[in-house]
C-alpha cells in the first residue's frame, strides 16, 4: 500500500510538468486568471502559501485533500471583495460537508465580474447624430462552479482529493464560453510537519469560445481598428503547487503555524523569482500566531521577483499581506490586507470571509 500511494504522489507532480509542456507551444499563458486569486482572507492573509495548511471548506479551491479536517455537520464559507475603486467585484461561497469519518464533499462557486460597462456600439444613430440615450450597459464575469472530494488513505497521515470544475465566462451579448477542468491534491502529515501536492488543471482546462456578432458590430469593431473576435479554444496550462507547513506550541494559549510553498508553471520563462528557459517557480511564505484558538495573527509574502527600473537598475520586488482572524465558537471572521497581484496601480485591497460550521440537534 505504501508503495502504491507513493505511485499516486509521482504521478499527481509528474503530471502537470509533462502535459504542460506538451500544451505549452499553442497554449497562451494566461488564461482563466480570476481562479488564480485565491479565496479566504486566512490563505490571502498568509500569502496564499496554504495548500498544506488548509483544512476546512476553503479546500475545494486550495487542495480538495484539506476537505477532511471539515468541522461539523456541514461547513459554510463566504467572502466578498472589491477592487479598482469597486469596479471589479470577486465573490466567493463554498460548502462542505464530511460523507463518513474517511471522505468528505465540498461545492465551491466564484464569480469575478465587472457589471455596468457602457456599451456605445449604438451612440451615433442612423443620421449621424450622437444619441446618448442609445448607451446601455453589460456585464463581463467569469464563474467557476467546483465539485470536490476527499478520502483517507490507509497509510497513515495520507489524504487525497480531487476536483471538477466547470467554466462559464460570458462578455454582455457578445460573447461567451464554457469550459471544463480537473484539480488533484494530496495531503501528508506526519508528527507536527504537513507536506501538500495540487496538481491544478491537471488535464489542461479547455474553455471553449463562441460570439454572436451582427453586422453593426462587426462595422464598428473595423472602424475603430479593433480586432473581430472569432470562435476559438483556449486552454489553461497545468499548475503545480508544492507546500510544507510546520506547527508549533508555545505554553497552554499559543500556537503558530509556519509555511511555505512553491508554485510551478512549464509553459516557458515567466517574471518569477525562480525561472528557467521551461520552468518557472513563485516561491510563497507565510505565519499565523495563534491565542486561545479565539485570535489570530499572520502574515505573509508573495509575488516575489525581479523588477527593473526606468535607469536600468535591477532590484527585488515583493509583496507583504498581513491579516486578522476572530473565532467564537463556531464562527469565525478573518480579515486581509493583500494587492490582487501587486503587478498593477490598484492600491491593497480589503479582503473579509466568513465561515461556520452547523452542527445536528442531538436526540433526545
Amino acid at each position: 500500500m505504501k508503495i502504491h500511494s507513493a505511485r499516486i504522489l509521482t504521478s499527481l507532480v509528474l503530471a502537470p510538468v509533462l502535459i504542460g509542456s506538451a500544451l505549452a507551444q499553442d497554449a497562451p499563458k494566461y488564461s482563466n486568471e480570476f481562479l488564480a486569486i485565491g479565496v479566504g482572507a486566512r490563505a490571502l492573509g498568509m500569502g496564499s502559501a496554504y495548500t498544506a495548511v488548509v483544512n476546512d471548506v476553503n479546500s475545494g479551491y486550495w487542495n480538495p485533500a484539506g476537505l477532511l479536517g471539515v468541522e461539523g455537520d456541514l461547513q459554510v464559507g463566504a467572502m466578498h471583495s472589491e477592487y479598482f475603486a469597486g469596479i471589479a467585484k470577486y465573490d466567493h461561497i463554498g460548502l462542505a460537508k464530511p460523507i463518513d469519518d474517511k471522505s468528505a464533499i465540498g461545492i465551491t462557486f466564484l464569480r469575478f465580474g465587472i457589471d455596468n460597462i457602457p456599451n456605445t456600439i449604438e451612440l451615433i444613430d442612423p443620421s449621424g447624430n450622437i444619441d446618448y440615450d442609445r448607451i446601455t450597459t453589460f456585464s463581463s464575469a467569469d464563474h467557476a462552479f467546483i465539485i470536490s472530494y476527499a478520502r483517507k488513505m490507509k497509510v497513515p497521515g495520507l489524504r487525497l482529493g480531487g476536483n471538477a470544475k466547470v467554466i462559464y465566462r460570458r462578455v454582455g451579448e457578445f460573447g461567451k464560453a464554457w469550459g471544463f477542468g480537473l484539480d488533484a491534491g494530496a495531503q501528508y502529515e506526519r508528527d507536527k510537519w504537513r507536506f501538500s501536492a495540487v496538481a491544478r488543471d491537471v488535464t489542461g482546462t479547455f474553455n471553449a469560445w463562441s460570439y454572436t456578432l451582427d453586422q453593426r458590430v462587426i462595422d464598428v469593431f473595423a472602424q475603430t481598428g479593433n480586432e473581430i473576435p472569432v470562435n476559438s479554444v483556449e486552454v489553461t496550462l497545468p499548475r503545480l503547487m508544492l507546500g510544507a507547513a510546520r506547527q508549533f506550541k508555545f505554553g497552554e494559549k499559543f500556537d503558530m503555524i509556519a509555511a511555505v510553498e512553491l508554485e510551478s508553471t512549464f509553459d516557458g520563462r515567466r517574471n518569477t523569482l525562480l525561472q528557467t528557459g521551461t520552468w518557472s517557480a513563485d516561491p510563497r511564505l507565510g505565519l499565523e500566531v495563534g491565542y486561545a484558538r479565539i485570535f489570530y495573527i499572520r502574515s505573509g509574502l508573495s509575488n516575489l521577483q525581479y523588477v527593473t527600473d526606468i535607469s536600468g537598475e535591477r532590484s527585488l520586488s515583493l509583496q507583504p499581506n498581513i491579516g486578522l482572524g476572530l473565532r467564537i465558537k463556531s464562527f469565525t471572521l478573518d480579515y486581509a490586507l493583500t494587492d490582487i497581484g501587486d503587478n498593477s496601480v490598484a492600491l491593497y485591497s480589503n479582503i473579509f470571509s466568513i465561515k461556520f460550521d452547523i452542527f445536528k440537534q442531538s436526540g433526545s
